[in-house]
């Protein structure tokens, strides 16, 4: 079983960049589909982006392509999704999640393990 843990949310501007990781125990995430969700405030939660457990497939939703950018650091054991020109409407919890040698899916239902979730919140 694997435990995950978000950090790096924070308070940042409209176009501001904001980098969260997603570090891994108990298991290593080399073997891992990484997936990044989040959730807003009276919303349901809803997909970002997403990595393969090879890395070979890497998709993400149509509202942060070309912004966000999902990655993965074996060595440390941690993940990454890096922001960038960040808009108020990205505001919400960002959640991790991990399947082992799972598919780069965009359903929550999908992945068996979770992180407690970071804040963003990006001001206009």
């Amino acid at each position: 079983q694997v435990q995950l843990v978000e950090s790096g949310g924070g308070l940042v501007q409209t176009g501001d960049s904001l980098r969260l990781s997603c570090a891994a125990s108990g298991h290593t995430l080399s073997s891992y589909a990484m997936g990044w969700f989040r959730q807003a405030p009276g919303k349901e939660r809803e997909f970002v982006v997403a990595i393969s457990w090879s890395g070979s497939t890497i998709r993400d939703a149509d509202s942060v392509k070309g912004r966000f950018t999902i990655s993965r650091d074996n060595a440390k054991n941690t993940a990454y999704l890096q922001m960038n020109s960040l808009k108020p409407e990205d505001t919400a919890v960002y959640y991790c999640a991990g399947k082992r040698y799972g598919a780069a899916s965009r359903s929550e239902y999908d992945y068996d393990y979770w992180g407690q979730g970071t804040q963003v919140t990006v001001s206009s």
